[in-house]
């Protein structure tokens, strides 16, 4: 018995900050993040990124991402629930619903069209044995196996012109969404926004760029406090480094397996 894969554990250290271009403008971060930690080490992770155009943005992508998760906590999710793609799928297509239902209900209840709540959604659930990732718009999901290996799990769905994306409520959104699943011995997962694409992404291949990656795997393998993790995140996440290059909001959730 491997008693040194028993006891690893999702570490996980996650942030959204404000884009440079929205604090000249006092505006609000758009984008927004939530995860969890379920048992027999089952994360769920989400990222959302408001439409700048939608003047509720910033809720429908708290809702979005909120909802997701709960939905799928709800289900007592094990690992042999995950053994079933047919019940992996099922499992992230209901929580991409619930998440759609839930930012339509929030517009109808407030007065506003569903557009007014526009966001992407970025759903993932992963275990050291298996990864799956839905996701509607742009943004990017990853894993890294144990060979060292990085895959794109997800490619932003950048629309026909730029700055064009899907959105959760756009027609057809759950439909034409992006699912994968990768059965694989899986050490890091990450999920980001569109804002960080540029740096994470290379575009040209279609694959992500590992000196953006693995840096930031071992600093979340190698955290003890999770509170100072989270304020290092951020501060790299502004530091000029990062603003140089995009003036957008950011959002980055990054999980290693290491000792709990």
């Amino acid at each position: 018995m491997n008693m040194t894969k028993q006891i690893l554990q999702w570490q996980v250290v996650a942030a959204s900050v404000c884009g440079t271009s929205h604090l000249k403008n006092k505006q609000l971060c758009q984008d927004a993040h939530h995860w969890q930690l379920l048992s027999e080490n089952v994360l769920v992770a989400a990222a959302a990124d408001g439409a700048g155009s939608a003047s509720q943005g910033k809720v429908g992508a708290m809702i979005a991402v909120e909802t997701a998760i709960e939905n799928i906590s709800n289900q007592e999710v094990t690992c042999d629930t995950l053994a079933d793609d047919a019940s992996v799928r099922s499992l992230l297509a209901d929580a991409m619903q619930a998440a759609k239902t839930a930012v339509e209900a929030e517009a109808a209840a407030t007065n506003k069209q569903p557009q007014d709540l526009a966001t992407t959604l970025i759903l993932m659930v992963a275990t050291p044995e298996v990864v799956a990732v839905a996701q509607i718009g742009d943004g990017l999901a990853v894993a890294k196996d144990s060979m060292g290996n990085l895959l794109a799990l997800t490619m932003p769905d950048s629309g026909e012109y730029i700055n064009e994306t899907t959105f959760l409520t756009s027609p057809g959104a759950l439909e034409t969404a992006q699912m994968k699943l990768w059965r694989e011995a899986i050490v890091n997962v990450g999920l980001l926004t569109d804002g960080l694409q540029m740096l994470a992404l290379n575009m040209v291949v279609g694959e992500p760029h590992k000196p953006f990656f693995f840096p930031l795997f071992d600093f979340v393998a190698n955290t003890q406090d999770k509170i100072l993790a989270k304020e290092q995140l951020v501060k790299f996440l502004g530091s000029e480094r990062i603003t140089q290059r995009t003036d957008d909001d950011l959002t980055l959730i990054i999980a290693a397996l290491g000792k709990p």
